[in-house]
């Protein structure tokens, strides 16, 4: 006898299963992935600590000033480059024509990676007290800090900004938004260095420059140390 098999016609109101339901890529279509959450979570408490130290230091009248157009240029660039283009990425398609793919082991690395430079944010912010400034401004009451994180490097906080964007990077699979972070801080970095450091010896003389001689700039100078303490 012969069977007469008939092709399924899919039912359109057939509920699909769980397993049947694609991986998400967006927020608004499922849960993020877990670098993406971890990143979230990391921004925002960046952005705590950062509008924390903003209140507590405002109101300080400024003694020198050396911003500009182009330094606040390069204060909004950080933000773009640390924030909005991630944001971009993990909230739209827009930027998904730059995706890569990442091991899930970078996660378990950029995890702690960005905690420690969030560490490293918050005691910059610390050991500067009072005396930090957004902006290339020294305050009247402004003193030479050479304690805590600042008995290492003279720019720790540029030194948190290279740890969050290796986090970043390792965080986020997108040629765009994963380098960003760490494209906008050696902008920043190199740009503002040579002034900063000129402000601080104009204002401080010689006690800066036997404490540069000490100091690295975002990476300690440990040979420094040890030949010191030799002597």
């Amino acid at each position: 006898m012969r069977v007469l098999v008939f092709p399924q016609i899919p039912d359109k109101n057939r509920h699909t299963s769980s397993k049947e339901i694609p991986n998400p890529t967006h927020p608004w279509s499922g849960p993020l992935e877990t670098s993406q959450l971890i990143f979230l979570v990391g921004t925002v408490i960046y952005g705590g600590i950062r509008l924390h130290f903003q209140r507590h230091c405002s109101g300080e009248k400024k003694a020198i000033h050396k911003d500009n157009l182009f330094d606040w240029f390069l204060v909004w660039f950080i933000i773009v480059g640390q924030a909005v283009i991630p944001l971009i990425l993990i909230l739209s398609p827009w930027l998904d024509f730059a995706n890569y793919p990442l091991p899930e082991w970078t996660a378990y690395i950029g995890g702690p990676v960005m905690a420690f430079g969030l560490w490293l944010f918050w005691r910059s912010h610390t050991d500067l007290g009072r005396s930090w400034s957004v902006s290339l401004k020294l305050k009247k009451t402004h003193q030479l800090v050479t304690n805590g994180v600042y008995s290492l490097v003279r720019h720790p906080m540029y030194a948190s900004f290279f740890v969050l964007g290796i986090s970043q990077a390792l965080l986020l699979g997108n040629w765009l938004a994963g380098w960003s972070g760490l494209l906008a801080s050696a902008l920043l970095y190199s740009v503002r260095r040579t002034s900063e450091e000129q402000m601080m010896l104009d204002s401080f003389g010689e006690e800066y420059v036997t404490y540069r001689q000490r100091t690295g700039g975002v990476i300690p100078r440990i040979w420094a140390t040890q030949k010191q303490s030799d002597s």
